[in-house]
C-alpha cells in the first residue's frame, strides 16, 4: 500500500458546476488519499485532490490528521475487497479516535475500481463510510461532499454512492493551472484513454472502468503544456488500453496514439514520451513506425502477452496467437532495433497444462524481455474465467511462477549487463544515496547512479555505463546531452 500525498489546485470550472455552499468552500480542511494499484490511480488521486481544493481541502500527511480520507482502490489483484474492508476497519478506529481527541468528524470515502464494483455493498458492510464513487465520477466529489454535509452534519455515515458511467467526461473538470506543489515535476503521468472493450476473461477493467473512451486532443495538449511549463521533461501517456486511443479534435478529426505522441513530443521542454499499457491487437502500423521516426518516443515498450500457449490465449479471449505476438515484436524491432520490451504473464490460468506452460517459457526465450511482471492466476468475481473448470492447484501455480520468474530475472540481468560500455542519455532526477552522487533514469527506465554536481538535477546528461549493480547501473558523467 502506498499513500499519495495530494497536490491541491484551484479548479474554477469544477467549483462552478459543483456549486458547493459558501460554508463548505471557505472552511479550511485537509484530505489524505491512500492509493492502491496502477499509475492511472496515482493520476486520479492527484486529480481528486485538485477537485477538492475549492472546498478548502489541503493535503494531510496522515489519516489521523485528515478531515477526509479517500481510499483509491484497485480490483485487479487477489482479495482486493478484503484488503479494502480491512483498511476501512482501521480507518473507523482512526476516525473515532480523532473525534474523541478533537471533536471533529472524519469523512471516509472509497473511490476507484472496488468502489465501482461493490457500490452499495460497501455502505452495507461498512456503514461508517460516507462516500463511494467509481473512477468515472470523481469529478462529482464536491457535490457528493455537499450532499453528505447536508444529510449527516456529524460526519458519521451518510452513504452517498455514485458509480455511474456519465456521458460527460470527467476531464472537463480538470484544473486550468497546476498547483505550486506540482511545479518541478520532471516525470509526469497524463491520462489520455480509459476503459477497455477487449473483455479478456480474467479481467475486471471493462466492468469497473467501462468501455474504451478517448480524451480530446485539445485537452491532452493543454494539460501536456501545463506540465511542461511546470518543469516536466518526460510524460507517460496512460490508458487501460492506451494504443486504442482515438483522440477527437474540435474539427471532427480523430488522432491515434502515434499522432498524439508526436504532438506532445513537439511541446517545448518535453524530451521523452512513454506510454502504457498497450494491447497487441491495437499496435497499429503508424505506431510501429513512430518508434523509428519519433525521437522523443523512448525505446522501451510494455506489451503484455499473458501466455505463450495459443490454447490458453484463446481461453483468455486475448484475440491474438503466440505467433502474432512474436511477428509483432519482429516488426517493432525492425522499426527500432534498440527497442526493449517488458510484458505481463499469468501462470496457472484455468486448464493450463504443463505443455501450455512450457509454451510460455519458449516464448520468453524466443522474444527476450528487459523486464516483466508475472503473477499466479487468481479468480476475479464476476469474470468468465472465475467459473471455468480445471482450476490449477495452488502448489502447481507456485512452482510454475518460480520457474518463469527465474528466467525473466536472468533476462533482465543480461539486458542490464548489455548496457555496460555504452553511453546513455540520463534524465537526472535527484541526489543519490552517497555524497556527491546523482541518480536518473535511462531510456529503458533503468536507475543509473554517477558522480556529479547538484545543478545537473532536471537536466539530460550523457553517462558512460561502467558496471551493472543489482537492478541498477553505475557510470561516469561525460557531459550534458544536447537539447532538441
Amino acid at each position: 500500500m502506498t499513500s499519495f500525498k495530494p497536490t491541491p489546485a484551484t479548479i474554477p470550472l469544477a467549483q462552478r458546476r459543483a456549486n458547493p455552499s459558501p460554508a463548505l468552500a471557505q472552511a479550511p480542511r485537509s484530505v489524505h488519499i491512500i492509493t492502491w494499484g496502477c499509475q492511472m490511480n496515482v493520476y486520479d488521486s492527484a486529480r481528486m485532490a485538485d477537485i477538492l481544493r475549492p472546498l478548502g481541502y489541503g493535503p494531510a500527511q496522515a489519516p489521523e490528521e485528515a478531515d477526509m480520507v479517500i481510499l483509491n482502490t484497485c480490483h485487479i489483484r487477489e482479495k482486493a475487497a478484503e484488503k479494502v474492508f480491512s483498511e476501512l476497519g482501521r480507518l473507523r478506529q482512526v476516525a473515532e479516535a480523532r473525534q474523541e481527541r478533537t471533536g471533529k468528524p472524519t469523512l471516509i470515502a472509497v473511490a476507484g475500481c472496488v468502489g465501482q464494483a461493490m457500490g452499495e455493498e460497501i455502505i452495507a458492510r461498512a456503514p461508517w463510510v460516507n462516500l463511494v464513487l467509481g473512477p468515472q465520477t470523481y469529478h462529482r466529489l464536491p457535490e457528493m461532499v455537499a450532499r453528505v454535509a447536508r444529510s449527516s452534519p456529524g460526519g458519521v455515515g451518510g452513504g452517498a454512492v455514485d458509480t455511474d458511467f456519465p456521458a460527460i467526461t470527467k476531464f472537463d473538470f480538470l484544473p486550468d493551472a497546476l498547483a505550486p506543489e506540482n511545479q518541478g515535476q520532471l516525470s509526469a503521468f497524463l491520462t489520455v484513454q480509459e476503459g477497455c472493450d477487449k473483455f479478456c476473461t480474467f479481467c475486471v477493467v471493462p466492468y469497473t472502468r467501462g468501455m474504451e473512451t478517448s480524451r480530446s486532443l485539445e485537452s491532452i495538449l493543454a494539460e501536456a503544456k501545463r506540465l511542461a511549463g511546470a518543469g516536466a521533461r518526460e510524460i507517460t501517456l496512460l490508458g487501460q488500453n492506451v494504443n486504442a486511443l482515438t483522440a477527437p479534435d474540435s474539427h471532427g478529426n480523430s488522432h491515434d496514439l502515434a499522432a498524439v505522441a508526436e504532438a506532445v513530443g513537439a511541446i517545448d521542454g518535453i524530451e521523452r514520451i512513454r506510454y502504457t499499457t498497450s494491447h497487441p491487437r491495437d499496435m497499429s502500423e503508424s505506431l510501429i513506425a513512430a518508434h523509428g521516426a519519433n525521437p522523443t518516443l523512448m525505446p522501451f515498450l510494455h506489451l503484455p502477452v499473458q501466455s505463450g500457449s495459443d490454447r490458453i490465449l484463446k481461453a483468455m479471449n486475448r484475440g491474438h496467437s503466440a505467433a502474432d505476438y512474436t511477428a509483432l515484436v519482429e516488426r517493432l524491432r525492425a522499426a527500432r532495433p534498440d527497442l526493449a520490451l517488458s510484458s505481463d504473464f499469468i501462470v496457472g490460468f484455468p486448464g493450463e497444462s504443463d505443455d501450455d506452460f512450457e509454451a510460455t517459457m519458449a516464448l520468453v526465450r524466443s522474444v527476450g524481455f528487459a523486464s516483466a511482471y508475472s503473477f499466479k492466476y487468481s479468480p476475479r468475481p464476476g469474470t468468465p474465467a472465475a467459473s471455468l473448470p480445471h482450476q490449477v492447484p495452488e502448489d502447481v501455480k507456485t512452482a510454475r511462477l518460480a520457474r518463469l520468474q527465474a528466467l525473466l530475472e536472468e533476462q533482465q540481468r543480461a539486458f542490464n549487463e548489455s548496457m555496460v560500455g555504452t553511453v546513455q542519455d540520463i534524465l537526472v532526477s535527484g541526489p543519490g544515496r552517497k555524497e556527491g552522487q546523482l541518480t536518473g533514469r535511462s531510456p529503458y527506465l533503468q536507475p543509473v547512479h554517477f558522480t556529479g554536481e547538484a545543478g545537473l538535477v532536471g537536466k539530460m546528461v550523457k553517462v558512460h555505463i561502467d558496471k551493472c549493480v543489482s537492478h541498477s547501473l553505475a557510470g561516469t558523467l561525460l557531459g550534458e546531452a544536447g537539447a532538441r
